[in-house]
């Protein structure tokens, strides 16, 4: 069974650093910001392919939604069986500048983990692709900007802040978010991420979390931690246990300044997957 993911460059180590036992058996770059194209797809389909089908892990983005269906359909044509699930964790807006429905976020990272680890204990293709499609029902995620990124064949901020301002809600691209308004203390912001976060799916009092805090390129990991210590402590007053946790940057958005929180709840079944040994460039661990 083989686990395939791709997309836009610009948001490293994803995907191309989530390659590795464990994980992806293949990711597919695209230019920065764009979808790579169906042949790359297809191409990098018949390469992982071992006779048992092929999962492919896809953020909602129309580009990225259109190629990685007709990839699809070119290994359908070759006799390749391909299950498709789609990762639309974004709670800040409903539809943005690239997709129809949620952005896919920080959920992706997660479902690339545990699906891997599926994978590697030998899920055939429809419990695999359930079980993706179970990480992204109850994945949540939200961020912030306090920074534009800088596409490099534009070689322009891709929006003005202020150096007073910051933007709730952005999108991995640079898309608009909720709101933008004056800088607030971190503790503030962290409300403001993981309150409709927690509210969307909703989480209840009791439910066991993993809890994600991650960078969008260029916030370094001492303040990742100062967010992480306020979502816990969120967490922790909402009744929820955080059972396991990443803190680090995982999805980002070039140079990006920022921060994005995602919580996955958990049970006995993505516990033990996300606990399995990974080894990719960028996530590892176990033996």
């Amino acid at each position: 069974m083989a686990v395939l993911s791709g997309g836009g460059s610009g948001h490293e180590p994803m995907h191309g650093g989530f390659v590795g036992v464990g994980m992806l058996d293949a990711a597919c770059p695209g230019a920065v910001f764009t979808s790579p194209t169906p042949e790359q797809m297809y191409e990098a389909t018949k390469a992982v392919h071992s006779g048992s089908g092929v999962l492919y892990i896809v953020k909602n983005y129309s580009g990225d939604i259109m190629n990685f269906d007709m990839a699809l359909d070119l290994a359908a044509a070759d006799g390749i069986e391909v299950e498709s699930v789609v990762i639309d964790d974004d709670v800040a807006v409903e539809d943005s500048l690239y997709t129809q429905g949620r952005r896919g976020v920080g959920t992706t990272v997660l479902a690339e983990k545990i699906c891997g680890a599926a994978a590697e204990e030998g899920y055939d293709l429809k419990r695999l692709a359930d079980l993706c499609r179970k990480v992204n029902e109850n994945g949540r995620s939200m961020g912030m900007a306090l920074t534009s990124c800088t596409v490099p064949h534009v070689g322009t901020p891709t929006f003005e802040l202020g150096e007073d301002e910051m933007e709730i809600g952005i999108g991995i691209h640079g898309e608009p978010g909720r709101q933008r308004m004056k800088l607030k203390p971190a503790d503030e912001v962290v409300e403001m991420l993981l309150e409709p976060i927690i509210a969307d799916l909703p989480y209840k009092a009791g439910d066991e979390v993993l809890l994600f805090v991650n960078s969008m390129g260029g916030t370094p990991l001492i303040e990742l931690y100062v967010v992480y210590r306020k979502a816990h402590q969120l967490c922790q007053a909402k009744g929820l246990k955080v059972v396991r946790n990443l803190i680090g940057p995982y999805i980002t958005s070039l140079e990006m300044a920022g921060t994005s929180i995602t919580l996955l709840r958990m049970d006995d079944e993505l516990i033990r997957l996300w606990d399995a040994p990974v080894k990719t460039p960028a996530l590892r661990w176990g033996n």
